[in-house]
């Protein structure tokens, strides 16, 4: 295995004074070598603690995730002024762990302190590319942010909620001048989204505009998302009338000139946009997307072995494609049975309410019929529960066609998987079985809500992730399945190809783009030339990849690399392998990076030799 590298975790983190003082404090000489050892461990875990709680009442959007609702009238400041201040205080953070002395640490907080060290380290080091980015897209970005998280991040249990709820819609100025500065600054720079991008943002804006009390019509998302959650409180009909009618104010004081300034400036620097997709074009941009790919994959391989690893994968998957093809008697070569898959109708639901509910009940029965076998793979279960949904009509267009939400850490919500039900010609039911299974149960589900309920492990690795970690779970959760008799239908187990043949071709096409120079269209080209999948999804893959340097060729990696890892323990432990112990090897310690989850398997193996 390659010396890899640790990918830095979600929130920055640094420490706050309560444990500088007791840094300070002089520590008396110990009488017996137990002493300072648990003193150092106690000094790291607190470090961990407070620099986590310390950064989660920075902000207000993440404290809503989990559950707090100390700033719940609040957005986040993303001025440039508070991200340096941030970057002074990681800084301070690395200087401040350093003090603890490692080497009297227990094994388990070393892994800790490694992992923490190394993402303040990676952090510095990546504070040069923080504008190597593209603040609103098609993808993801503040315009679409501000309403998907009031929608599902923001509840309303009483007044003060719903009060809460009317400021952040008055707070929406602040937001939207801060993200317009973020983007002259990017601009000044020469980093401008490609051309296709513009009409993407600037269409999801104006829908957040759309109805009352914008305009004549139904509600408007968030005016009727606010009217539904104050409806359910116990309160007289004149304090719901009159929140709504501050709802109202709000939407059309804040919200609506602040999207109209948006668009209207979104509209203006479309015209410096040009339709180069790849970093290549940024200043120094090929040392940019080959630092990304290392964050992405804690690996070190460049972008030609990727490249050349994808291309080995599509020709691999596509020989078992071939052999479903023989066995359900098809006549013709791989490229006709992909057209054939990609047209028939009968692997396609209506585009109707119907079409869709059906969808969403067999996508619930699939995951139903999973947690009923879970103890076929686990031994710790989340106790979390996991819901399917629809992805919201608001965001549907422009979202991915699947994705999942993790759950609440206190219970209140539960994870979700999102199906995106806007194209159904695009949600093909020959792949709903690996869709629910990756996304759900025993995938996304199973490693982050039980990462989140983890005991006796700092919350920065309860939270945070690593690409290639995560998202290799969830691809090596598609095949886990078929081990153990499911995708009894062959045309499911083509679907579960096609999903893992979809996860190759990206490491081919991410690489292509961005250190190849491959135009938009070579890598829309790629995949509807070499998998069965709606264009449209070749085109939301290729326009996701442009946006996201790297970002997908996380899964592929990811999935090797536990693949290979279980397979070695199987042939080291022979009849003492057990697959729910290695699962529980792999999700106990949440996520980390691939080399750091080598060493735990490692580990495991020898303690069961040894016994």
């Amino acid at each position: 295995m390659r010396k890899l590298t640790f990918i830095a975790a979600a929130v920055s983190v640094a420490l706050l004074g309560g444990c500088q003082q007791m840094q300070e404090q002089p520590t008396p000489a110990p009488t017996v070598q137990t002493q300072p050892v648990q003193s150092e461990i106690d000094k790291a875990n607190a470090f961990f603690e407070d620099t986590f709680n310390r950064d989660v009442m920075k902000s207000p959007v993440y404290q809503t995730y989990m559950g707090i609702k100390k700033d719940y009238d609040k957005w986040d400041d993303g001025s440039e002024e508070r991200v340096l201040a941030d970057f002074e205080q990681t800084k301070a953070d690395l200087v401040a762990l350093k003090a603890i002395n490692r080497e009297l640490l227990d094994d388990a907080t070393k892994v800790s302190y490694d992992l923490k060290k190394q993402a303040l380290e990676n952090e510095i080091a990546d504070f040069k590319w923080r504008h190597y980015n593209y603040p609103v897209n098609q993808m993801f970005g503040v315009h679409s942010m501000i309403p998907a998280f009031l929608i599902n991040q923001h509840q309303i249990a009483d007044v003060s909620d719903a009060k809460a709820y009317i400021s952040r819609l008055n707070g929406v100025t602040m937001v939207i001048d801060q993200l317009i500065k973020d983007l002259d600054v990017r601009a000044d720079k020469g980093i401008i989204a490609p051309k296709f991008v513009f009409p993407h943002v600037i269409d999801s804006s104006k829908n957040i505009l759309h109805g009352a009390p914008f305009d004549t019509g139904e509600d408007s998302t968030l005016l009727a998302d606010f009217k539904r959650k104050v409806a359910a409180l116990e309160i007289s009909e004149s304090e719901k009338s009159a929140l709504i009618n501050d709802a109202e104010k709000a939407l059309k004081a804040a919200v609506k000139p602040s999207y109209t300034k948006l668009i209207n400036y979104l509209a203006q620097l479309e015209k410096r946009a040009d339709e180069r997709d790849g970093a290549w074009k940024f200043p120094d941009g090929e040392t940019f997307y080959n630092n990304a790919l290392a964050r992405t994959t804690t690996t070190d391989l460049t972008a030609k072995e990727i490249h050349s690893i994808g291309l080995a994968e599509v020709a691999r998957i596509h020989d078992e494609m071939r052999a479903i093809k023989e066995k359900v008697g098809f006549d013709g070569d791989l490229k006709a049975f992909m057209q054939f898959m990609k047209t028939d109708k009968q692997f396609y639901y209506p585009n109707t309410a119907e079409g869709k509910q059906r969808y969403l009940d067999e996508a619930t029965a699939l995951i139903d019929n999973m947690k009923s076998r879970l103890d076929e793979l686990f031994i710790v279960k989340p106790k979390a529960d996991l819901k399917v949904k629809a992805v919201e009509a608001f965001r549907e267009k422009a979202a991915g066609k699947a994705f999942y939400q993790q759950p609440a850490p206190d219970g209140s919500r539960p994870g979700i998987y999102y199906a995106n039900l806007y194209d159904m010609e695009a949600m093909p039911t020959y792949q709903m079985e690996a869709l629910a299974y990756h996304e759900g149960i025993p995938g996304h589900h199973m490693q982050i809500a039980i990462a989140q309920e983890l005991e006796g492990v700092p919350k920065f690795r309860k939270f945070g992730g690593y690409t290639a970690y995560v998202e290799g779970w969830g691809l090596y959760s598609e095949l886990v399945p078929k081990e153990m008799g499911l995708y009894e239908d062959p045309y499911s187990d083509f679907g579960r190809l096609a999903m893992e043949l979809w996860r190759a071709c990206r490491l081919v096409v991410d690489t292509g783009i961005h250190a190849m120079k491959w135009t938009r269209q070579q890598g829309i080209d790629y995949y509807v030339n070499n998998t069965p999948n709606a264009t449209s999804d070749g085109v939301k893959m290729v326009e996701r990849h442009i946006v996201m340097p790297s970002q997908a060729t996380a899964y592929k990696v990811g999935m090797l690399k536990i693949l290979e890892l279980r397979e070695a323990a199987k042939e080291q432990l022979g009849d003492k392998f057990d697959i729910r112990e290695f699962h529980d090897v792999v999700l106990k310690n949440g996520a980390v990076p691939l080399n750091v989850l080598e060493k735990f398997v490692d580990q495991w193996v020898a303690k069961k030799q040894a016994a």
